[in-house]
This record gives C-alpha cells, sequence and structure tokens, in this order.
C-alpha cells in the first residue's frame, strides 16, 4: 500500500488563531458537484450541499469565518479563518465583529476545533446529506491539503487562485478529462 505524505506541519497547533488554504478532493476525483461551462460553475444538487456544509462551518462555529471559496466539479478550495474566542476581530479582514456577537461567548471558555477536525465534520456532514439524495457511492478522498496563509500577499494570490479556478478548469490538474498529448 503506497504510504501517503503527511500534510500538516509537525508541532504546529492547527486549532490556533489563523488562516489556512483548503483543498478537498472527491476519492479518485471523481466530478460530482456540477460543472465548469463558460468559466462559471454551475453546481448540481450534489454540489449545493457541499457549497451549504462549507458556509455551515461558520454558522456552527463562532470562531470559524470564511474567505474566499469555489466548489469545483471535484474539489472545493476555500480560505478558512480560525480567530480567537471572544476578540470580536476578523483576522481575515480586520472588521470589527463585536456587533454581531453574542457577548456572553466573550466569557466562557470553548474548546476550538483544530482544523483537521473542522475539516471532517465538514467531510462527514456533507457526505451523510448526499448519501439521503440517493447518491450512495459519493466518497471523499481520505485527508486534504492546507496551506497556512502568512501574508497579505500570499492571501491576495490565494484569493485570485480561488476565484479565478472555474476559468482555468481546462487545463486544472484536477480535471480528469483533460487529454495530454506527449510530443
Amino acid at each position: 500500500m503506497r504510504q501517503r505524505k503527511l500534510n500538516r506541519m509537525p508541532e504546529f497547533d492547527y486549532s490556533s488563531e489563523g488562516l489556512y488554504f483548503i483543498t478537498v478532493c472527491t476519492k479518485d476525483r471523481r466530478e460530482y458537484f456540477g460543472m465548469v461551462k463558460n468559466g462559471k460553475m454551475v453546481l448540481n444538487v450534489y454540489g449545493r450541499i457541499v457549497k451549504q456544509q462549507w458556509l455551515w462551518l461558520a454558522k456552527q462555529y463562532s470562531y470559524v469565518k470564511l474567505d474566499e471559496f469555489i466548489v469545483m466539479p471535484n474539489h472545493i478550495h476555500g480560505i478558512l479563518v480560525i480567530e480567537e474566542v471572544g476578540t470580536g476581530h476578523d483576522v481575515g479582514t480586520g472588521r470589527d465583529l463585536s456587533l454581531h456577537r453574542d457577548l456572553s461567548l466573550q466569557y466562557h471558555q470553548y474548546k476550538i476545533k483544530s482544523l483537521s477536525e473542522l475539516i471532517g465534520a465538514f467531510k462527514t456532514t456533507s457526505s451523510k446529506l448526499i448519501h439521503r439524495m440517493g447518491l450512495a457511492e459519493f466518497q471523499w478522498q481520505r485527508s486534504f491539503y492546507d496551506r497556512i496563509i502568512r501574508n497579505q500577499k500570499e492571501l491576495n494570490n490565494i484569493r485570485a487562485y480561488i476565484h479565478y479556478n472555474p476559468i482555468k478548469w481546462q487545463r486544472d490538474r484536477n480535471n480528469l478529462n483533460i487529454i495530454y498529448i506527449y510530443s
């Protein structure tokens, strides 16, 4: 059995405040979520479930904020922000969120889930809903790709990469319909 490379940085606390670029692929990169048409992603019912459950993360966990994201035919790219509980400050945009929070949250200690636990919750809930819709064979690929975003330039580059992903689908390595011609 092939040994997979560990994606996570050793000794790094993945529940710590920060911005994380995430890519989650379907098993065998099978296309379940819709199609790219004229450079735009057109979601089907399964793609809408994936989008719904990505947005659910921010509703479910008060310390999670979402930035740019896209659901593609066989994967999702997104920027997930973990912020310190009770700060009232959005790490990704610098906006003051104190008016939009339940003040009681600031006075309680909450265990912040790690990035792996958050993506696990996303994958589990989206899989269950997709299975209930009749697609019993659906599976996510084991694990996921992440990158810790370290500065504004990197954040801007990743946002652009996500935003323009549908336009570049015909050349995307995740697109299994590409025919490679070797000379």
